[in-house]
């Protein structure tokens, strides 16, 4: 999904690509890898390039894992609220002057968890809770930037894999949920679309077995 995105944003605009596999994006048009770990930058510092303006920041990275209650510890959650809540809190902190100036626009990633919970994976939808707290009271809180929340349902990406069989021709295409991000981002400067949601055409629980 994240290269999904950032080849729907280099089509004009320059992208600063921040992640842990960053140097899989060399040689790309518009892109900059940046390699990085944010869940370690937020003890050691986020170090990002200096840039002269920020139009749009896209939270991407998550981790999703399967725990209830009972069998998560300490540690899962809070490598859950690290990278799903704490570093795009941090990231944006960093950032603010520059989207303030530039009257950019940040768009946090949600998931249909983030209105759900759920038993057995009750860190995951936690965390995304926490991510829909964050957006609501950034967008409260500064009026120089607009803030929007693109929550795509089950979508062909690794973390699904990881979570639960399914046929990729029964969920959501990445570049569906790039679309999206981009037209979120397009969105003219009066206005915002503060909660995106993309849902499969046909929900997977309503489909004839």
């Amino acid at each position: 999904m994240g290269r999904e995105i950032i080849d729907g944003l280099a089509r004009d605009h320059h992208v600063y690509a921040l992640g842990r596999r960053a140097a899989e994006l060399e040689g790309l048009d518009n892109v900059t890898p940046v390699p990085g770990d944010l869940r370690a930058g937020l003890d050691e510092g986020i170090e990002l390039p200096e840039l002269d303006r920020v139009d749009v920041l896209v939270h991407a990275a998550a981790v999703a894992e399967k725990f209830s209650v009972d069998s998560a510890s300490v540690e899962d959650w809070r490598a859950h609220m690290d990278l799903n809540v704490h570093a795009p809190a941090e990231l944006t902190r960093v950032l603010l002057p520059k989207l303030r100036a530039a009257g950019g626009i940040v768009v946090f990633i949600n998931s249909g968890a983030g209105r759900t919970s759920y038993g057995d994976n009750v860190v995951y939808a936690a965390s995304k809770h926490a991510l829909y707290a964050l957006a609501d009271g950034l967008r409260l809180a500064e009026q120089d930037i607009r803030v929007s929340t693109v929550a795509p349902g089950p979508t062909d990406t690794p973390m699904l894999q990881g979570l639960q069989d399914y046929n990729p021709a029964h969920v959501i295409a990445p570049a569906e949920v790039a679309r999206a991000i981009r037209f979120v981002v397009d969105t003219g400067a009066t206005t915002q679309l503060t909660d995106v949601q993309v849902r499969p055409r046909i929900e997977l629980n309503q489909r004839v077995k």
